[in-house]
């Protein structure tokens, strides 16, 4: 009787809280072994926040590591997809903010910038991407099929011409795409033809050449600050456009933009300059001299347009108060206008009317004109 009641005892299941204490163990095991996944979270945020807590490491690498670490490759995966769909999320929701972003200023007056509002910032980011990857499609198009592009930037001081500039050419192939940015001319050069050192930086076939300020100085720069006489001014205003007739017969591609800044706006970015000590190489006595020529200035940009915007070489004007706006724009301007391979309509999308539009001198004044596909 005894021994059965031993018997009985021995053979009985130790118990843990009640269960079973190898069921327990086991489920300990599973545990154990698929470290929770997250650890016990469900939230893959509160996993990483708490592992972040108690970590006395601070070195980013090595938070990486310990925290890949401490997960299985289920836990890992969990991890990783919700890191992704929480930036898919945050960034789809900075991109739909942009309600106010098109809003116009009421009672819009002549010469003022039309938005109310700057650029989305991430839209400027996720559609200037699309637009560069166009823009090695245009380059290899001008290579293979031996084009010659030429696109000159002009404007008053601060209007935005170089980070423009940058924006076409940061990720094109080097070797077949330049920026010309030419200091004074030299003693010899003054004694030249005036046209002629501007010539020898023209592309060959399969180029592209970026003029960050053209021969375009002797029409508003050179007479408002008198770098040039009468006669040299006058005589520039009439050969130009012969000029550049004798550019497209030889088969470049010519595009001219003009960008275009307010008072306002000019002086907020020089302010800028005079402050920043990055920037302050951009502010040059020419440019403070300018601020009081406005108005001259004013005067021989309406010249400029009046007696250059031909037909075969017209202007085109772009608002440039908000830069990113300015930058797509003229980006979006070039792409349209050119029938390269594998176009993507819709990744250049439209140009912008209020941004971008044809100069013509009108009595004096610029016209705005909407910017039509091939238009004359």
């Amino acid at each position: 009787m005894n021994h059965s009641v031993a018997h009985k005892e021995t053979a009985e299941p130790q118990k843990i809280d009640g269960q079973n204490a190898a069921v327990v163990e086991k489920k300990s095991e599973e545990l154990e072994d698929s470290k929770f996944d997250l650890g016990g979270y469900e939230n893959p945020y509160q996993y990483l926040k708490q592992f972040l807590r108690t970590t006395d490491e601070t070195a980013a690498d090595k938070l990486a590591e310990a925290v890949m670490g401490s997960l299985t490759g289920q836990g890992q995966e969990k991890l990783l997809k919700s890191l992704i769909e929480h930036a898919c999320c945050s960034f789809d929701k900075k991109i739909s903010a942009t309600a106010d972003m098109n809003d116009l200023k009421k009672d819009l007056k002549p010469g003022e910038y039309p938005y109310v509002n700057g650029y989305n910032r991430d839209l400027y980011n996720k559609q200037l991407r699309g637009l560069q990857i166009e823009l090695l499609k245009l380059q290899s198009w001008v290579q293979k099929k031996g084009k010659k592009l030429v696109i000159i930037f002009e404007g008053r001081d601060a209007a935005g011409k170089g980070g423009t500039i940058q924006r076409f050419t940061e990720h094109l192939n080097p070797r077949g795409a330049r920026i010309t940015a030419l200091p004074k001319p030299t003693e010899t050069e003054e004694g030249q033809w005036y046209f002629q050192r501007y010539v020898a930086h023209l592309p060959s076939a399969g180029e592209m050449v970026f003029f960050d300020r053209s021969w375009y100085n002797r029409a508003v720069v050179e007479p408002v600050m008198g770098f040039c006489t009468k006669e040299q001014y006058e005589t520039f205003m009439k050969e130009v456009p012969s000029f550049e007739r004798n550019l497209l017969s030889e088969g470049i591609i010519l595009f001219k933009f003009w960008l275009n800044v307010t008072r306002k706006e000019q002086k907020r970015r020089f302010r800028q300059r005079r402050k920043d000590p990055l920037k302050q190489w951009k502010l040059s006595p020419v440019d403070l001299a300018s601020l009081d020529k406005w108005d001259n200035y004013t005067k021989h940009i309406d010249k400029m347009f009046f007696a250059t915007d031909t037909v075969d070489a017209p202007w085109t004007v772009v608002e440039s108060d908000d830069k990113m706006r300015a930058r797509l724009n003229a980006i979006r301007f070039v792409l349209s206008s050119l029938p390269y391979s594998d176009k993507d309509e819709k990744k250049i999308g439209t140009v912008d009317p209020r941004i971008v539009f044809r100069a013509a001198a009108v009595t004096g004044l610029t016209k705005k004109i909407r910017t039509i596909k091939n238009n004359g």
